[in-house]
Order: C-alpha cells, then sequence, then structure tokens
C-alpha cells in the first residue's frame, strides 16, 4: 500500500514524534523513508545583511534534522533518503509528494490553538488540506 513515505522535519519534539511512526508505518510496509527539511530563505530575505548567513545556518541545521531521520531509519533497517531544500514550506512538500510519487506523508503538529493558530498557520494544516495523499498528522506530546 505504502512504498514511498515522505516526514517533513523542522528537528523540533513535534516532528521527532512523527518520525518514530513514520519509521513504524515504513517499517510494516517495506518502504522508503524520505526526510525534507524546508529552508523558507524568502522570511529572512528583508534582512539588510547576514540573510545569506542565516540560510546557510538553516541549512546545515536542514542537515543535522534529516541526517537524524536517516540514522534512525538505518537503526530500523529502513531505507531511507535525506533531502534539504528551499521554498515555501507547504508549497515545497506538496512539489516534494508531486515528484518523488510519495505514497503518504507524515507529519509533528505543535497542537496550537486559538489565536497563536490563526496567527501562525500550519504548514500541517496546509499540507492536510491540499495534498492529494494520505496525510498523517501526529500531535506532539504534552509532556515535551
Amino acid at each position: 500500500m505504502y512504498d514511498e513515505i515522505l516526514v517533513p522535519t523542522d528537528g523540533s519534539p513535534a516532528s521527532d514524534a512523527a518520525i518514530e511512526h513514520a519509521i513504524d508505518i515504513a517499517a510494516q510496509y517495506g518502504a522508503r523513508l524520505h526526510a525534507l527539511y524546508v529552508v523558507d530563505g524568502a522570511a529572512y530575505s528583508t534582512l539588510e545583511a547576514g540573510s545569506e548567513i542565516v540560510v546557510e545556518a538553516l541549512q546545515s541545521e536542514g542537515e543535522t534534522a534529516t541526517r537524524r531521520v536517516a540514522d534512525a531509519a538505518t537503526d530500523a533497517g529502513v531505507e531511507s533518503t535525506t533531502t534539504v531544500t528551499t521554498g515555501t514550506a507547504y508549497r515545497s512538500i506538496r512539489e516534494y509528494v508531486d515528484e518523488h510519487g510519495i505514497d503518504m506523508v507524515v507529519m509533528g503538529t505543535h497542537g496550537r490553538k486559538g489565536l497563536d493558530r490563526y496567527l501562525l498557520g500550519s504548514v500541517t494544516e496546509r499540507v492536510v488540506r491540499t495534498a492529494d495523499v494520505p496525510v498523517l498528522t501526529v500531535r506532539q506530546s504534552t509532556d515535551e
């Protein structure tokens, strides 16, 4: 049923919870796990100086985050691939789904409510609403 599973990560505890589920599902189905980190460089383009330094730091953070996913997948005997890209997070995730034949997306959610959710928006919510494949959302544990 699932051959290619995408787990977008931002290195947060919410992502970590989703990674555990994604690896478990990939192991059950013999699927390959795709770890994706999206650097939103546009968010820092208004900085007059140093935006390239910020983007480089985020790319490095992305390499670390996706490597952690790959290491955990290897430990579980799951084949994986990693990608760090730039763009708007939810659009980049959707494009990745289309370009790589992804069958399922597993994403963490921070569980924001009220005004925080309205003001900050939710990458996960946008992916759920616009993706053409099943999206499993995993809520961050309240004790984390």
